[in-house]
């Protein structure tokens, strides 16, 4: 008996090692892929201002903005370096949208600064409590696979004057935010849990697990996103319900996701989320195409 203990607790071990060593891989193909996307963009926009000869005022104050943004989130240890300095490189492409003719204020860039206030604060709030459950996140800050699974698409879909895009990039940010206070707060404030597949009641922080408080708190976050832009771009109501709407639809796409796939251990979490903020970029777009 206590043999065969011993072997299913080797095997579970085993299992865990695996499962972490495949999630492992995957948040480093999520990195090399979208982290050169994202890099590649930016670096032929600049190739771009170069051949016309000039770099007009409001590119030097972007570029100098970026670089603020990824030396205020690494020093308040919301990311580590590198992943800093890839939100660094998702600022600039929102504020390349001014290349168009728009003002900062216009651009994606008040919907960032918004996603940045509200998962700092989700983050740190009932920390103590997230600590003993061991769902807390890591003092040093998120890393590189999880910045660009969170802002990775809201980046590629950024500086471009098509509403189409503004809708998906907006629904993309408004999913992150939902996604990381629905998770971080739901996880501090505790309550009934349940499995979003079968809806029978599970631990405050499983995979696919939802709660009243931390659904409402997320799709209130997704609801701040848009009230931002909204009152900074002076965006119709039409592209506010559909970025709205969006990010709702991607945020319960990301709890069925944990739910199923990552639950048997076939996603990571990084590959769960960076899956839902394509779910409500793709929502948002066609959303939007359908209002037009």
């Amino acid at each position: 008996m206590r043999t065969k203990m011993r072997r299913t607790q080797t095997a579970r071990g085993q299992g865990k090692v695996i499962a972490g060593e495949r999630d492992r891989m995957q948040s480093e193909m999520l990195s090399g892929a979208m982290g050169g996307l994202l890099v590649a963009k930016t670096l032929i926009v600049v190739w771009a201002f170069h051949r016309l000869g000039t770099y007009p005022r409001w590119f030097w104050v972007a570029l100098a903005g970026s670089a603020a943004f990824a030396l205020v989130v690494w020093l308040l240890r919301s990311a580590t370096g590198p992943a800093a300095a890839l939100g660094g490189f998702v600022c600039m492409n929102i504020l390349l949208a001014q290349g168009f003719g728009m003002s900062w204020q216009q651009t994606a860039m008040p919907a960032l600064l918004t996603l940045f206030v509200l998962t700092f604060a989700a983050t740190r709030f009932g920390r103590s409590r997230k600590e003993r459950m061991g769902v807390a996140e890591p003092k040093r800050g998120r890393r590189a696979a999880q910045v660009l699974a969170n802002l990775g698409v809201a980046g590629l879909c950024a500086g471009a004057a098509s509403p189409l895009l503004l809708a998906a990039c907006l629904a993309a940010l408004a999913e992150a935010t939902a996604d990381t206070v629905s998770s971080e707060m739901g996880q501090a404030l505790g309550g009934r849990t349940l499995l979003i597949t079968s809806w029978s009641e599970v631990p405050a922080g499983t995979d696919g697990g939802i709660s009243i408080a931390g659904t409402t708190l997320g799709a209130a976050a997704a609801g701040a996103i848009v009230l931002v832009t909204a009152a900074t771009r002076f965006v119709r109501w039409e592209m506010g319900m559909v970025v709205f709407g969006a990010a709702v639809a991607g945020l319960l796409f990301d709890s069925w996701l944990g739910a199923t796939v990552e639950r048997k251990g076939w996603l990571g979490n990084d590959l769960v989320n960076f899956c839902s903020t394509v779910v409500a970029a793709v929502v948002g777009y066609w959303g939007m195409r359908l209002m037009m």
